[in-house]
């Protein structure tokens, strides 16, 4: 088993090495965090299609089939029922008006759906709050080395302090 830079894990790693994998890693958040985001906006704009198509599909259905349906359902009242010609037309614009009404209450469940689909601003609150927790994020301190150490890297590096 390896860490993303391909060091053994366990192992001890340059602060190089540390910050190319936090860099990394950090890189794959955004992108898994876009891709979120674009799924939820995708499902949302299914939803409010869906609504629109279901809505459209009411005003089609109440437009073209109340000529055709109307006469249709009127003669066939009348020819079971034997009332009043006016009264069966009436019972028929009244069957479309309610098949209209359904169509019309499926599009507003859809529509309502889609509005409630907060899926993008999850996302961003999500990444703020990533940035937020990067933002206040200190180093861990370090211990402050006596001079007489300071003084000995330094000749052990070849360069003298003055």
């Amino acid at each position: 088993m390896s860490a993303p830079d391909g060091s053994p894990v366990g192992a001890e790693r340059s602060i190089g090495q540390l910050f190319a994998s936090a860099t990394a890693e950090m890189s794959a958040l955004v992108h898994d965090e876009i891709a979120l985001a674009k799924a939820q906006l995708k499902q949302d704009v299914k939803r409010g299609a869906t609504s629109g198509g279901a809505f459209s599909a009411a005003g089609v259905l109440l437009l073209f089939s109340l000529p055709m349906l109307n006469f249709a359902l009127a003669y066939g009242i009348r020819t079971w029922s034997h009332w009043n010609l006016a009264i069966c037309f009436l019972l028929s614009f009244a069957a479309n008006v309610l098949v209209a009404v359904v169509l019309a209450l499926i599009g507003v469940v859809f529509a309502k759906k889609a509005k409630k689909g907060q899926g993008p601003q999850k996302v961003a609150a999500s990444m703020k709050e990533t940035a937020g927790v990067l933002q206040n994020a200190k180093p861990h301190p370090r211990p402050e080395l006596p001079q007489d150490d300071v003084r000995a890297i330094e000749a052990a590096v070849g360069r003298s302090s003055s």
